[in-house]
């Protein structure tokens, strides 16, 4: 649950976080997976992203630069918005906080609480403020340690680049859910699963960095099925958690991508490449639908 969390909002986490930058890194070039659904007079692009990158990822290859020049219009999951995170934390004081709960130390096992302490220390926000915290929120915000450690870059991550080209050349940007969409599939989830996900947000060491390293290498080469496999076993131990943050939201997606087909023109959808891989993505609905699915690298 730890790693889909990382994942699938790590863009939300990261800016919440306020991740700065990191130091620079050799370059890797990437070539993720890239699609067009298409009809006689609609083409939708459809790209699986990662959310946040190491600095001088070299990912931008002929055919997705066609793709974005023949685009109308991007459509995000959600836009996050660095320059004025207002909406965000708009979003994060109306379900994050609640009173009376109790510190947040006695949330956790008795052995992560030192563990707990550092991260929290770490993070450079007063230690009183996160007891005033529900259980997910106190992992988004220590979630940024790890982005840290790891020299993850929000202004890396595609949806970023992708958003400030779009908005250069004069086209819009929209999104498929609200930042407050996105934080309240959290604050549905039962207490302990939000300790899951706050005892993975204060993990350290190697564990953690192959991890991601394995998940950056999938997307860079295009791996889909390596992808599905990753996220099949991340859900394994939770069928309602899968049905929530995957199957849910592929089959909501997928509908407004049918119900876009109705009108002409090209535009181009980023989405997490977890959502665009496997028996439930937003490609097998569309396929089962009788739509033309075509990968285009």
């Amino acid at each position: 649950m730890t790693k889909l969390f990382r994942r699938v909002f790590a863009p939300l986490a990261a800016l919440v976080a306020f991740l700065p930058s990191g130091a620079a890194a050799r370059q890797t070039v990437a070539r993720p997976a890239l699609w067009e659904v298409t009809d006689p007079d609609t083409t939708i692009y459809l790209f699986g992203t990662i959310h946040l990158l190491p600095e001088n990822t070299a990912w931008r290859t002929a055919a997705f630069d066609r793709a974005v020049a023949g685009s109308q219009q991007l459509v995000l999951e959600t836009i996050v918005d660095d320059k004025d995170p207002t909406k965000l934390m708009s979003a994060m004081a109306s379900l994050g906080f609640k009173a009376g709960l109790p510190p947040l130390a006695e949330r956790v096992p008795a052995a992560k609480r030192a563990a707990l302490a550092a991260a929290i220390k770490k993070s450079g926000y007063p230690p009183q403020a996160f007891d005033r915290m529900k259980t997910w929120t106190a992992a988004f915000i220590l979630l940024g340690n790890q982005f840290k450690d790891l020299g993850l870059k929000g202004g890396e991550g595609v949806e970023t680049v992708l958003r400030k080209d779009f908005t250069a050349s004069g086209k819009p940007v929209g999104e498929l859910e609200s930042n407050l969409d996105q934080l309240s599939f959290f604050d549905k989830l039962p207490e302990s699963a939000q300790v899951d996900l706050l005892e993975g947000a204060i993990e350290q060491g190697k564990a953690m960095s192959a991890e991601w390293a394995g998940m950056l290498g999938a997307w860079s080469r295009g791996d889909v099925a390596g992808i599905a496999k990753t996220f099949n076993k991340d859900l394994a131990g939770s069928p309602a958690l899968r049905d929530i943050l995957i199957r849910q939201r592929n089959a909501n997606w997928s509908r407004w991508i049918e119900q876009r087909m109705t009108q002409p023109g090209a535009i181009m959808i980023a989405v997490g490449a977890g959502h665009l891989a496997g028996k439930s993505s937003v490609l097998e609905m569309l396929k089962n639908e009788g739509y033309s699915v075509r990968r285009l690298q």
